[in-house]
């Protein structure tokens, strides 16, 4: 019998974003109150526009996260490996809360597909201690990987991701 294939290997999370990683905590993101997120499912613009819940496990709230949500489909104009785009930003989130509980460094910006279909992802990081994690200088070009070895986070705990295309009259009806 086969193994079903892990859902953020098969959207290329796993390998274009985020190095094969074990998710260690659970981490639950909703849109409007009733959107959930799951892996590879389409929302609309109109759902995604405001800022979403994103709920933490864990079983310590002494445990400190810092979540990312980036676009892995930015257009790059040269470099494939610097292509996301970070669309928000909080740290020091408290396990077993939410991320209204930790330090927005960089507002959501809410998705914007204009051409072809986006993956949006979800990328939640345990912090060593309280060690400071610093923002980045810029939303563009911005690269998960190098951002988690300069800030000390390692692998990811969980991540989950959706994806999203420009939403034309047609497909409002």
């Amino acid at each position: 019998m086969s193994r079903v294939p892990e859902p953020l290997t098969v959207g290329r999370v796993i390998g274009e974003v985020v190095d094969n990683f074990t998710p260690k905590v659970q981490m639950t993101v909703t849109y409007n109150t009733n959107k959930q997120v799951a892996n590879g499912h389409e929302l609309m613009p109109a759902v995604i526009a405001a800022r979403p819940r994103v709920e933490i496990g864990g079983d310590d709230l002494r445990a400190a996260y810092t979540l990312i949500m980036t676009d892995p489909d930015a257009p790059s104009p040269s470099d494939p490996f610097l292509r996301e785009h970070l669309l928000w930003m909080v740290t020091d989130i408290p396990g077993t809360t939410d991320a209204s509980f930790g330090r927005e460094v960089v507002s959501y910006e809410s998705p914007n597909p204009v051409v072809g279909i986006h993956r949006y992802v979800f990328i939640l990081f345990k912090q060593r201690g309280r060690r400071t994690v610093s923002p980045p200088s810029s939303r563009d070009y911005f690269n998960t990987r190098r951002f988690s070895a300069e800030n000390g986070l390692n692998l990811p705990v969980a991540a989950v991701y959706f994806n999203a295309q420009r939403e034309t009259a047609a497909r409002r009806r």
